[in-house]
């Protein structure tokens, strides 16, 4: 199993400072690549502080300037925001100056918050139509001479200008849940990349069922790559680990917050939440996040990720967006690569 780090600049509060948290952002990256992490991922997301990433593709091609060997991905690019003609595009340009380290991961999107802005009117429906419109378009594109007679984009043939380096492209990522997604992903010859979210190690095993039925009901297909994505806490003690889940879980609140859509947002930030509100909540608690997402020493989140690695996953993405300090997220991301990677060399 390859290990990755998947990262955002973080921003709840009026007082940080958005230059600091990129150059954060990158030390983090720095440290991945570094450290002989496989992969950096990072996503994309439009008006919100909580996740400040408007287009991957800068990011990554900065990145690349600074890191030597790690694989650079979007972690993930929203597809009903981009045509497909600017997409194959802009991602082919990004391979061709990072030479050839892309990963291209594409979602449907979450957040209603960016749909009501960006495409009013669309749910999440169409969001997964436009997704299985935008994924042939792109790498017939690349292909070059493709025409599109479609539900939501019609074009003349058309070549990528410029082409990928990679040969066929950059490898392709669905975000997938429910088994229609697994399916397409696959069908496709797409790489699959899932988040359990806070439900923890049931629904780890549950993605890894949906993406093995898509793969049997799809046996000429070679068998593509499937990675889990969940936040990781490396805790120095027992005492530090209830620390992170306490962290966690006020990341959780927020992330919570924003996808239900309902409280106000000035600046790009949302109205503050009181440690009333974070008690209040009825699932999320720092005891469900320590016993749901991967928090603890390192022989504990060894024993973890081995259960990952024999359950088939390929990758492990550590999520390390959690509402921490910039040197905590650093000490936590130091331990995972020097005390929990040399467990699987």
């Amino acid at each position: 199993m390859k290990f990755s780090l998947f990262a955002h600049m973080e921003r709840i509060s009026p007082d940080q400072d958005q230059k600091q948290l990129y150059e954060e952002f990158v030390e983090l990256c720095k440290i991945a690549d570094k450290g002989g992490m496989h992969a950096v991922w990072t996503g994309e997301h439009h008006g919100m502080n909580f996740t400040i990433a408007p287009n991957p593709f800068l990011n990554l091609v900065d990145v690349a300037r600074q890191t030597e060997n790690v694989r650079l991905g979007t972690g993930t690019v929203i597809a009903p925001f981009w045509h497909p003609i600017r997409l194959a595009g802009e991602a082919a340009m990004t391979d061709i100056i990072t030479n050839g380290r892309l990963e291209l991961g594409i979602a449907r999107g979450a957040y209603s918050f960016e749909y009501e802005r960006l495409m009013p009117g669309m749910d999440a429906w169409e969001a997964g139509r436009r997704m299985r419109e935008l994924i042939p378009a792109v790498k017939g594109l690349w292909a070059g001479d493709y025409a599109q007679e479609g539900e939501f984009n019609s074009f003349p043939k058309t070549t990528s200008s410029p082409q990928p380096i990679q040969q066929d492209g950059p490898p392709i990522w669905v975000a997938a849940r429910d088994p229609n997604s697994h399916e397409f992903a696959v069908q496709q010859g797409c790489n699959v990349q899932v988040t359990p979210l806070w439900n923890g190690d049931g629904e780890v095993s549950d993605l890894m069922s949906k993406f093995n039925a898509a793969c049997a009901k799809f046996p000429e297909v070679k068998r593509p790559k499937i990675m889990l994505l969940q936040h990781t806490y490396v805790a120095e003690d027992s005492a530090d680990a209830k620390l992170g889940a306490i962290e966690l879980n006020r990341f959780y609140c927020y992330f919570g917050a924003w996808f239900m859509n309902k409280r106000e947002i000035t600046q790009g930030l949302i109205d503050p939440l009181s440690q009333e509100d974070i008690d209040a909540h009825p699932f999320y608690s720092p005891e469900a996040m320590e016993r749901d997402l991967v928090i603890g020493t390192a022989d504990t989140v060894i024993d973890r990720l081995k259960r990952y690695e024999d359950l088939g996953y390929d990758e492990y993405a550590f999520w390390i967006d959690s509402s921490m300090d910039f040197e905590r997220k650093k000490t936590s991301l130091e331990r995972f690569i020097k005390d929990v990677m040399p467990a699987f060399q």
